[in-house]
């Protein structure tokens, strides 16, 4: 490519420009640079440095007109003064200028209607390559006309040392300028915040323009019927989506218009902590040459061991989507017709499977409910509930309610069913009860699939007032109540309540006298 491109942008000295790489190219210069290691299946394997997971409290927009109008600012919305983010422009560019580039353009959004065009800057081979893992790749036509509509400076090798100055969180900076189509990235060298950043622009623009835009995967059948899993990191939506049965749309980050469903990437990124590949085949298959490991611990052999966490417990793969055999090519779905929502419930109170009113389905998805055990290395084995707008508001950068009110109206203009899954623990919480087997979930996850759980007669729990099915399948039916799975009723009861008031405290953010998106009369009712 023409360096004047690069120079308009304030590059200077600049020295090859290596633009959209093969993998064959990129690998080589990875092994070149001592970035990468080779693994045992072919896969390359990197580390992230210091940082093993997105940082949150370091990403800030421009606070200027017109975004600033629609933007919901506050703690995961930060604002930033356009003169603090030409400041650290000038270090990112400083960083970058006199280096050796690699330079990649993709597309986000499989619609036609939708998609937008990216272009990464960096100076580090595997991000390069991480980019065009995750991101829509462009042939070889495309990139003859291809005409950037938002850039990313990855100067990770820059840290802001004046960020108490600048009243900022830490040297790490993440800046979006949504007018001047620019984000710009120092002091972190983590992937992820290359997607998520992307993710969250189209999670801005596309909501303007009336399309939904989603924190899930989706898959679709033999028959054309598509299906979306919202989840939380660790909740399972990775793994649930990749069906051998169903065609895999995509894992992560989709969007819904008038067409219907499509990917926003071209790859999946997904935790490989505890990797089996009897539960998991089609994700372990999906790691050779082209995947990008992230932190994983190998041996002189380069044989991963995936139940190391040494490094992190967010050991990562990117890979190409058409590194699952069973793919839809176009990335793209018609209208969905089951949703479902994945929570990891450590508390183990929420039923394996329930079926959601609309009222219900508004509710859930506005809380993003799901549970984790902190750090069990250090003794901590209390849950944590963890609430999260839409099932991803450090995404969002519009309030939650805009995202809601539009799946709302998909979920009425295509009578789309709507599902509450926990993948988490049963009989009792973390500690006492045991994880729910790949296996049941499998089973209730098949049950919505094919229509099967609409045979089915259900009850109704007592608090979170949640209709389960008496009997599925071979799934034990003591386990589809989960008061009927705990050997202590008075304590399931107690812990149920504890959960209960969680949700009740949380969703009153979305309540106010003159609120007319209030969809609490849906969530549980601590009886007397």
């Amino acid at each position: 490519m023409d360096s004047k491109e690069l120079e308009q942008l304030g590059l200077k000295d600049i020295g090859n420009i290596y633009y959209n790489l093969s993998y064959d190219d990129l690998i080589q210069h990875e092994l070149e640079n001592g970035e990468c290691s080779m693994t045992s299946s072919g896969a390359t394997a990197v580390d992230t440095g210091v940082f093993t997971g997105r940082s949150p409290k370091d990403k800030y927009f421009v606070y200027q007109e017109p975004s600033s109008k629609y933007i919901a600012w506050g703690d995961v919305n930060q604002k930033i003064d356009k003169k603090i983010f030409d400041e650290l422009f000038e270090l990112s560019k400083n960083q970058l200028s006199g280096k050796d580039l690699y330079v990649t353009d993709v597309f986000t959004g499989a619609s036609a209607a939708s998609k937008r065009s990216i272009r990464f800057i960096t100076e580090i081979a595997w991000q390069s390559h991480f980019v065009k893992n995750m991101f829509i790749r462009p042939t070889q036509e495309e990139l003859k006309s291809f005409t950037t509509h938002f850039t990313v400076l990855n100067a990770c090798k820059a840290v802001n040392k004046k960020w108490q100055e600048h009243c900022l969180n830490s040297e790490v900076f993440v800046l979006f300028d949504i007018e001047n189509n620019m984000a710009i990235i120092g002091g972190t060298w983590y992937g992820g915040e290359l997607k998520k950043g992307i993710f969250s622009m189209m999670n801005y623009w596309l909501p303007l323009e009336g399309k939904l835009s989603m924190h899930c995967s989706a898959n679709i059948g033999k028959n054309n019927d598509t299906a979306l899993f919202f989840g939380l990191s660790g909740t399972g939506k990775t793994t649930l989506s990749t069906d051998p049965e169903r065609r895999l749309i995509g894992d992560d980050e989709h969007g819904w218009d008038d067409e219907g469903i499509f990917n926003f990437e071209g790859g999946c990124y997904a935790k490989v902590i505890n990797l089996d590949p009897k539960s998991e085949p089609e994700i372990f298959g999906a790691i050779t040459r082209g995947a990008l490991l992230e932190n994983v611990v190998t041996d002189h052999e380069g044989v991963v061991d995936y139940s190391n966490y040494t490094k992190t417990e967010n050991t990562r793969v990117s890979y190409p989507i058409d590194h699952i055999k069973n793919h839809e090519p176009s990335l793209t779905g018609g209208h969905a017709k089951n949703i479902i929502f994945l929570t990891a419930d450590a508390f183990g109170v929420l039923p394996p499977v329930s079926k959601l009113t609309k009222e219900q389905a508004m509710y859930y998805f506005l809380s993003g409910y799901t549970a984790k055990v902190a750090g069990t290395e250090r003794g901590i084995t209390e849950p944590v509930a963890t609430f999260s707008a839409c099932f991803g508001e450090a995404f969002l950068p519009l309030h939650p309610t805009v995202y809601a009110r539009l799946l709302g109206e998909k979920i009425d203009k295509h009578g789309v069913n709507v599902y509450l899954v926990n993948t988490g623990w049963s009989g009792g919480g973390y500690g006492v009860g045991k994880r729910m087997s790949i296996k049941d979930t499998r089973a209730c996850i098949n049950a919505i699939l094919d229509g099967s759980i609409n045979n089915c007669e259900f009850d109704t729990t007592r608090t979170f007032r949640l209709a389960v099915p008496k009997t599925l399948g071979e799934i034990n039916p003591n386990v589809l109540n989960p008061r009927n799975a705990w050997a202590d009723k008075d304590e399931f009861d107690k812990t149920r309540d504890k959960l209960a008031s969680m949700f009740i405290q949380n969703f009153k953010k979305y309540q106010s006298a003159d609120s007319e998106f209030d969809f609490s009369e849906a969530g549980p009712k601590i009886e007397a």
